[in-house]
């Protein structure tokens, strides 16, 4: 066995380094919170190729003279605390001292300081070598260029994604920063083109105005509740305003982002049966808190926050949840749902729903984003159900179909039928789906896809993130039915949309869409696919679980089916059918 024997500065550097640096985001996270705490007001984070080759981010802060300069660049140096015992009340972002050695162990950097605007001291470090100081010009603050990123660890470098994915988590990372801290100005450039910027007014709610766009701030209602020892305060939308994923919910714990199940749980409690299933709130939380009753120190990434009493904090979340809906009249009053439902039924019995006119009920016409109704033209005209084929091998569930009679619906959800085989049950959403992707991925041809073209093209508002992902995927989007195009900013104009949803909110499934594609990005750390959006569309236009249907509807559901090449499981792999054969009933009844 060799020798035991201690690892030189440089490698004992590169192994912490895989603690603290995994990719460009993990980078400029560290660098932000330096500045941060640094009493910066202004911070500007510059890109190129996502972060892979050049980052660099510059601030007004407090800046260093030159021996703290060069003790920066050690391991453990750090300002924010002096010993174990102060890791009981750390104010600050940053503690370990670690994030520049770490950095500067995987890249070339440059560290560029000063207290007072003038002559700055410039340090550059390579392979953990500091070359001997020299000066340069500028203003009082702080500069960190980071160049060629894991140019030294290239097994690291082949796990990076996509450029779209590395800026997504960068943007990720900033955005919630902008939102935490909205007296400070921030601006995120990428390859010279601005992704994010706030103004630094101090204003939150201009802050998340700026990150998530006009449209979103506009519909939040305020958070303010001082409870269990904690202040809490913030925005949440109401239970009508809701996103597919959790990637609109910002948790801060003493101005640092947080993620804990302890958290999430009580957010889920707060709006259960208050939102769809699978559907979630937007929701910028500011918990401020004693630091002696919280444990910071969990994780190299200092993501993750322990409670002392966390079933306080659970409470104090939940309770001022609720009361900030409650005060701002959003609960929504079950009596008053239930007879818009009813209102609403009578309406669908009544009339075509082609043509519904809300004005003659007491109810409202179903709106996109924008507020305005959703206007189409002349409705598609239904196809007729076609006569049965002969079975075909290609067509497997063809021949299931001989002697169909449509028994009925169940909960809304599930299409029971009889065919000469035995009893079929069909779950309509997931059977939707598998029709809808076939015809979006061309196995139903290539001009199956029909566009249903606005009386009045909508405007889509997205925020800087969203938009600037979009550009990568937007001839996908397209693609799959939707005629949008930039209108300016972040905005885009949408003129048709598919004829699959055309009495359903179509901007909503859109921004849906987007937000997945966008979550895909970044917090799946994928790349979405061509099929992974084929899939995502299909399920965001396909007949939910508690959509009632007409027994025409539910009878072209089955045929369509039937001419799929695959209706057995939707394109998530779920099931779709389920098949009681004549003989397994006659037995389970001991008939036979």
């Amino acid at each position: 066995m060799s020798s035991v024997r201690l690892l030189d500065l440089h490698t004992v550097n590169q192994i912490a380094a895989g603690e603290v640096v995994e990719r460009p985001a993990s980078v400029v996270k560290e660098l932000v919170e330096n500045a941060l705490d640094a009493g910066a007001t202004r911070i500007d984070i510059d890109l190129r190729d996502a972060g892979r080759t050049f980052i660099r981010v510059s601030d007004n802060g407090v800046g260093m003279d030159l021996d703290n300069a060069q003790e920066s660049l050690k391991r453990h140096a750090t300002s924010k605390i002096a010993s174990v015992d102060d890791l009981q009340l750390v104010r600050t972002l940053g503690f370990r001292g670690e994030a520049l050695p770490s950095i500067a162990s995987v890249s070339r950097l440059t560290l560029s300081t000063t207290q007072e605007d003038g002559l700055r001291t410039q340090l550059r470090v390579e392979d953990s070598h500091i070359s001997p100081p020299a000066g340069a010009a500028g203003p009082k603050g702080t500069e960190i260029v980071v160049e060629d990123l894991f140019y030294n660890t290239p097994a690291r470098l082949k796990f990076l994604k996509s450029d779209t994915t590395e800026l997504g988590q960068c943007m990720e990372h900033v955005s919630r920063y902008a939102i935490a801290y909205p007296n400070v100005a921030f601006q995120l450039t990428h390859n010279g083109q601005i992704g994010l910027k706030t103004s630094g007014s101090g204003d939150m709610l201009e802050a998340i105005s700026d990150v998530w766009g006009r449209d979103m701030a506009r519909s939040l209602a305020e958070v303010r509740l001082d409870a269990a020892g904690m202040h809490l305060s913030g925005f949440v939308s109401p239970p009508h305003v809701t996103k597919p994923t959790r990637a609109y919910q910002y948790l801060f714990v003493n101005g640092r982002p947080v993620r804990t199940r302890t958290l999430t749980a009580a957010i889920d409690q707060a709006f259960r049966d208050l939102t769809p299933e699978k559907r979630f709130p937007l929701l910028v939380l500011m918990i401020e808190i004693d630091p002696s009753r919280i444990d910071v120190n969990v994780s190299p990434t200092k993501s993750e926050v322990k409670f002392q009493q966390e079933g306080q904090a659970f409470d104090a979340i939940r309770i001022a949840l609720k009361s900030a809906l409650m005060d701002h009249g959003m609960m929504p009053n079950a009596a008053g749902v239930a007879a818009a439902n009813e209102a609403l039924a009578a309406i669908r019995a009544a009339q075509a729903p082609e043509m519904i006119d809300y004005r003659s009920f007491n109810i409202q016409a179903p709106t996109g984003e924008s507020g305005e109704p959703v206007l189409f033209q002349a409705p598609t005209v239904s196809v007729p159900i076609p006569a049965f084929q002969p079975a075909d091998s290609a067509l497997p569930f063809i021949s299931l179909l001989d002697g169909l009679r449509i028994i009925g619906q169940s909960m809304n959800t599930f299409i029971i039928a009889e065919t000469h085989h035995g009893l079929v049950i069909v779950d309509q959403h997931v059977a939707h789906e598998r029709i809808l992707y076939e015809y979006l991925c061309g196995l139903k041809g290539v001009t199956a896809i029909e566009k249903q073209v606005l009386l009045v093209p909508q405007t889509l508002h997205l925020d800087r993130r969203s938009a600037v992902l979009l550009k990568d995927r937007l001839q996908e989007v397209i693609d799959v039915g939707f005629d949008l195009e930039p209108f300016g900013g972040e905005s885009y104009v949408v003129r048709a949309v598919p004829a699959a949803i055309k009495n359903k909110d179509a901007l909503k499934i859109l921004r849906d869409l987007v937000d997945e594609l966008v979550e895909a990005s970044v917090t799946r750390r994928l790349v979405p696919t061509r099929e992974q959006i084929w899939i995502t569309s299909s399920c965001k236009m396909a007949v939910k679980a508690g959509d009632p249907l007409s027994h025409a509807e539910m009878e072209k559901l089955l045929v369509d089916l039937a001419t799929t090449e695959n209706p057995y499981l939707c394109p998530h792999g779920r099931p779709i059918t389920i098949t009681l054969g004549k003989d397994s009933m006659f037995r389970m009844f001991k008939r036979t």
